[in-house]
């Protein structure tokens, strides 16, 4: 594994999403994806690959009302695997057990798989290329959406046994719809400290610190103006960016602040901030 999840970059921790059916979600993301919970509880499922970290945490509200069509919020977040053979154990594993896949790319810079859980949450399960064989113009990173070779990923994968996520699986990136791309780019950049590394058209763009080719993706594919989705409703409830340091987290919380944009302190001592389309993150 490389630099990008850890110090001194900044990146996504974890990741809580809204679920219709806790049990129905408990058994996927256990036994389709391969988490282990962490803990439990009569309304909640916190998952990690490594028996320790926090990657994902689901929750099923009162009155939960399915995915609506057409907000912002969540498009997927997005599994790292530490091997080409990890992901190629994973698509066999996919295979066996008859999991419908939504989609396959190889985006250059990384292999994917996209899948959704049984509420539509997006998901991809992804696999990096070496950062040297990235191929950088200046400050972008050129990224492609080309055919997966699923056939050679399954030969490196044939000698590793799945036995659920690799206790090395990071939460690699998250990908966002929002309702707008230049207040957002400004929130992400000037706000929280990331960089933009690719644009695609006026309809996506893609951030990081560190040169990853990227941390967050923010997209208005679901209209420009989409409206948040309701607090009841499934997907996004927050996610997590960890800072290198708590010195940086507090410049970062003053400097949004600054640009009047809202920041929540918990009791717990932990901050949220919502970003121009509602997504809620967490600090740390």
């Amino acid at each position: 594994m490389e630099h990008f999840h850890r110090y001194p970059a900044t990146y996504v921790g974890e990741v809580m999403i809204r679920v219709e059916n806790l049990q129905r979600s408990i058994a996927f993301y256990t036994e389709v994806i391969g988490f282990k919970v962490l803990k439990q509880t009569e309304s909640t499922a916190v998952f990690t690959a490594d028996g320790d970290t926090a990657l994902l945490t689901i929750v099923q509200s009162e009155n939960i009302q399915p995915k609506q069509p057409r907000t912002t919020g969540l498009y997927h977040f997005a599994l790292l695997l530490p091997s080409r053979a990890d992901l190629g154990s994973i698509i066999q594993h996919f295979i066996n057990t008859g999991v419908r896949l939504q989609g396959a790319s190889d985006h250059l810079v990384s292999e994917a798989l996209y899948l959704a859980d049984p509420d539509g949450n997006g998901i991809e399960i992804y696999t990096d290329r070496p950062s040297n064989q990235w191929n950088w113009n200046g400050a972008e990173v050129e990224m492609a959406s080309i055919a997966l070779d699923v056939e050679d990923l399954i030969k490196e994968g044939r000698d590793v046994r799945w036995h659920g996520l690799p206790k090395e699986t990071l939460m690699g990136h998250i990908h966002l719809h929002v309702s707008e791309l230049k207040g957002t780019e400004d929130f992400y950049t000037k706000g929280l400290g990331f960089e933009v590394v690719t644009r695609y058209g006026g309809q996506a763009l893609f951030i990081s610190t560190e040169r990853y080719h990227h941390h967050i993706g923010l997209n208005t594919w679901n209209g420009v103006g989409a409206p948040a989705p309701a607090e009841n409703m499934v997907g996004l409830e927050w996610f997590s960016l960890v800072f290198p340091s708590e010195e940086k987290k507090l410049s970062v919380v003053a400097r949004l602040k600054s640009l009047g944009n809202r920041v929540e302190l918990l009791d717990n001592g932990q901050y949220f901030a919502l970003d121009p389309s509602g997504n809620k993150i967490k600090l740390v």
